[in-house]
């Protein structure tokens, strides 16, 4: 016994002895994290991550990749020193259990040795800065600690703590702490905390555009497959402190229940020891806005990988701050079961909430191993077992088919009363047993489809996200059709098939109205947002078991381009079909080749397909190769006009407006060359001497009559070189120089909110979603006659439009309770580019009231003195994702003649 208590004193000894070497967070920045008006960098967080990790038997420190702005992004495993030495085993455990690749009995074997993997992050949205700081309080308290707690934690646990936002952590910090002055400082940076799309850089997770994306994607679905992901977030709602787990109705069809209860479970842990802790203002349920719906979001997309996703929003700012009297939230209620008292708040406040919060969901994953462990195991052999049978997902469309064909029996009742007992079971056999209203066993992506490398793109996205995809090795065939050799496949028996189903399956999001007969519950984000529809990619989805020459390619590992040889010719043809064909038009552009643009219809390509003079076939060769673009040999044909680049001009404000940064960044992945331009230079005028085409997309445009377009920083208040950025477009400035512009020639591309041009210019178009009151006048329609969040909806195209060369005559459209419009009778040089000519255009999501778009026009051209003006009421670049109406903003920013 004396030898035992001799080893255990010199392992605590030992332990106290590291503690005391490793700096405590005061050491190395030379605060405490939650000190009022005080922020770290990330470079010295990196450090702070770095030299811990050093000093620590705790901790492995990994780089997961580069920021857009060339950061590595951090992340800690922590965990015992012992569990170190196993940790390639708990990495596979995981990872098996995640992709349910073993039998029941093997699975419960692993789940009673394995780890379960728990992720926490901080730092998304970079202005919410407690979720940054409390990622370097928690580190510093798991790996310094020695109470007994934490160590049963270390032994229990592999923890991942993760920094999502290096880049955005630096520039809000340095704008923060630049004003010496601390009651001046503030988190007004002059540009997007994310390079791109700023806030936006929470909705990239299933398409994983950007850089952060995919790095945190690959270590979740693919590298660790974590049984819990913690998100955090800032700020909670008015009178509160933290809004967190669970989550509001609805939930996503597609998911397993026993996500929704093991969420469940993880929420009662936090909100319980927050309450044991005597922390209160935790609300939950109806309390915030958070749903389960939608994927996309960091927390969200864990959901459809059988992961528990859990995302708080926790009050507080470096700088003071204070939670507001809300009387109605003084009422204990099941959302908010211990409300908390107005008063003064400091940032420490909010640090001490999140590590509780932290703590809880680790002790929770603790108590809990096993039963985490084989419940994402069990989850996943659900998802494979539906896969792999014929199941048919409980939509409410097919409730609603029960209700309908039971009604229709009911009203030629002939004198059977058995309805008056409930709905007969025959009316479910009816639509749950209807062999065509099965969901899919797979899907099949055809190798000869024309826009093949968005195809490739699409399926990129997938495998970011864990889905497994398979690649015929020969020509094949299935239900009587021929596939060519080289087709994917992606079938529905996997762990991951939830996340499967929600790219290439409609959204069926329920009628959810406050009350009956009442305003609309509005979404959380999207309600409806089906990749494979967007990105216009061909696919067959087939409803029976099938199997051929499939070849299974590695998880992770991302397709390339479907590489393309270019043979000899006197010039050559490109397809405008194809979207990767504008990268290779503006590479030729730029090296000076002759590129020509048909008018009509050539050897199967389309007018507005590309003839390339046989001097840019070394251009060629590289774009078949690195972005799959066929050129086929021909002849130079007639009736081409010759093309240009123009000189490209894209509107930004002070702030940056994350739509306009999604367009950046698709430009520059299409290498078309352009400017950001700000409001002052465009309320100095003379822009055609500068700038062919300008696009508007999304805010900024100013509300009729003279108010400003947005609230704007005093010059006061910032540095000169931020000055050029300040500004707002304005109607007795602004306005006139935009249609001076379009007078003299040029092309203005206006594109969601800012097709209000078109009011400003007095053009012949009204807003098509009003209704005419008993007295003759005009108002918006309302919420409870018309609502259509973030959905996809099917528009009509006018093909024999320049601006749609390479457009089918439909097409799936991101619409956003955007603008629709009714052209004026006889309306002299305007014309419909896009319109809906059915009453239910629907295709994926909500759409309440659809009745009001029939015949509305959803985009149109218009002259204006020599030039013209684009509008897009839908947003055709929508966060990068609208592949399929890419074209219509590409076809615009070329000069032809």
């Amino acid at each position: 016994m004396k030898k035992i208590y001799l080893s255990f004193l010199a392992i605590m000894l030992f332990a106290v002895t590291m503690a005391q070497q490793i700096p405590s967070p005061k050491e190395h920045f030379g605060f405490n994290i939650g000190d009022d008006y005080m922020l770290a960098t990330f470079e010295a967080t990196d450090a702070y991550f770095r030299k811990v990790a050093e000093l620590s038997d705790r901790v492995k420190f990994v780089e997961i990749g580069p920021s857009e702005e060339g950061r590595q992004m951090p992340m800690m495993i922590v965990t015992s020193p012992k569990n170190h030495q196993n940790l390639a085993q708990y990495k596979e455990i995981s990872q098996k259990l995640g992709r349910a690749e073993v039998a029941e009995d093997e699975a419960k074997r692993l789940s009673k040795i394995g780890k379960p993997v728990v992720w926490i992050d901080g730092g998304l949205h970079s202005t919410e800065t407690v979720a940054s700081h409390q990622l370097i309080e928690t580190y510093y308290q798991l790996v310094t600690r020695n109470d007994e707690e934490t160590l049963r934690l270390l032994d229990d646990l592999v923890i991942l703590l993760v920094h999502t936002n290096p880049d955005g952590q630096e520039i809000i910090t340095n704008w923060y702490m630049s004003q010496e002055d601390p009651e001046k400082r503030n988190m007004r940076s002059p540009y997007m905390y994310q390079k791109y799309v700023g806030h936006d850089n929470n909705r990239d997770f299933f398409m994983n555009n950007m850089k952060e994306s995919t790095n945190l994607s690959l270590q979740q679905y693919v590298e660790w497959i974590p049984q819990i992901i913690y998100n955090h977030h800032q700020t909670s709602p008015a009178g509160t402190v933290v809004a967190g787990p669970p989550y509001r109705d609805p939930f996503n069809h597609v998911f397993d229940p026993l996500i929704m209860t093991s969420l469940d479970g993880v929420g009662a842990a936090m909100i319980n020891r927050l309450n044991v802790e005597d922390k209160p203002g935790y609300t939950r349920l109806s309390g915030s806005v958070f749903s389960s719906w939608w994927n996309g979001g960091l927390r969200t997309t864990p959901y459809f990988h059988n992961i528990i996703g859990i995302l708080t929003e926790t009050t507080g700012s470096p700088t003071p701050s204070e939670i507001p009297l809300v009387p109605e939230r003084l009422i204990p209620t099941h959302a908010t079961p211990y409300p908390v008292e107005p008063q003064a708040w400091n940032f420490q406040r909010s640090i001490d909430y999140s590590v509780s919060m932290n703590y809880a969901v680790l002790d929770y994953a603790s108590r809990n191993a096993d039963a985490l462990l084989f419940n994402i195991y069990k989850m996943g052999k659900n998802a494979i077992d539906r896969g792999n049978m014929d199941h048919w997902t409980k939509y409410p469309k097919r409730s609603a088919a029960v209700t309908a064909a039971f009604e229709a029996d009911r009203s030629n009742d002939s004198g059977n009363n058995n309805w008056r007992r409930g709905v007969p079971t025959e009316f479910f056999d009816k639509i749950y047993k209807d062999p065509e209203l099965r969901d899919p066993r797979g899907f099949i992506l055809p190798a000869d489809q024309t826009d093949f490398p968005t195809a490739v793109k699409f399926l990129n996205a997938l495998i970011k996200s864990g889905i497994q995809v398979h690649q015929a090795t020969e020509d094949f065939s299935v239900n009587g059709k021929a596939y060519p050799k080289g087709s994917y496949i992606v079938k529905t028996a996997q762990a991951f098939r939830p996340h499967i189903l929600d790219m290439f399956e409609p959204q069926d999001h329920p009628n959810d109205f406050q009350y009956p007969g009442g305003p609309p519950v509005r979404p959380y984000d999207a309600a409806g947002w089906t990749l494979a529809f967007s990105m216009g990619v061909e696919f067959d989805r087939i409803l029976d078991g099938f199997d051929g020459p499939f070849e299974a390619l590695a998880y992770g590992e991302v397709l390339p381009m479907p590489a393309q040889t270019v043979a000899a010719g006197s010039g050559f043809m490109l397809d405008v079909r194809v979207n990767n064909t504008f990268i290779a038009i503006n590479d030729l552009l730029k090296a000076g080749v002759d590129v020509q643009r048909t008018t009509e219809d050539i050897n199967g390509m389309p007018a507005g397909s590309f003839f390339v003079a046989a001097r840019g076939r070394n251009i060629l060769q590289k774009a078949a190769q690195e972005h799959g673009v066929k050129a086929v040999p021909a002849s130079k044909p007639r009736n081409t006009k010759k093309v240009t680049p123009s000189r490209i001009a894209l509107f930004d404000y002070y702030g940056g407006s994350m739509p306009s940064g999604w367009v950046r960044w698709m430009l520059e992945q299409y290498n078309f060359p352009f400017q950001v331009v700000y409001p002052q230079e465009i309320d100095k005028g003379n822009l055609n001497a500068k700038y062919d085409v300008m696009l508007f997309i999304g805010p900024g445009m100013p509300g009729l009559g003279n108010s400003p377009s947005r609230n704007q920083a005093d010059p006061a208040d910032i540095a000169e070189e931020y000055h050029a950025l300040l500004g707002t477009l304005s109607t007795d400035t602004s306005i006139p120089a935009i249609k001076q512009f379009m007078e003299n020639g040029g092309k203005v591309v206006a594109v969601g909110a800012a097709t209000s041009l078109a009011y400003h210019l007095e053009l012949p178009v009204k807003n098509a979603l009003v209704e005419t009151t008993a007295d003759g006048r005009e108002r918006s329609l309302t919420g409870d006659k018309y609502y259509i969040p973030g959905s996809i909806l099917r528009a009509n195209i006018a093909t024999d439009s320049p601006v749609n060369y390479g457009m089918n005559q439909s097409a799936n459209m991101i619409f956003n309770n955007s603008p629709v419009f009714k052209l004026a009778d006889n309306a002299q040089g305007v014309k419909p580019l896009a319109w809906f000519d059915e009453t239910s255009p629907l295709v994926s999501g909500w759409a309440w009231g659809e009745d009001y778009l029939k015949n509305g026009v959803v985009a149109f051209e218009a002259n204006v003195g020599k030039g013209k003006l684009y509008a897009f009421g839908p947003e055709i670049t929508f966060r990068a994702q609208a592949h399929g109406t890419f074209k219509m903003l590409f076809n615009n920013l070329y000069q032809t003649k």
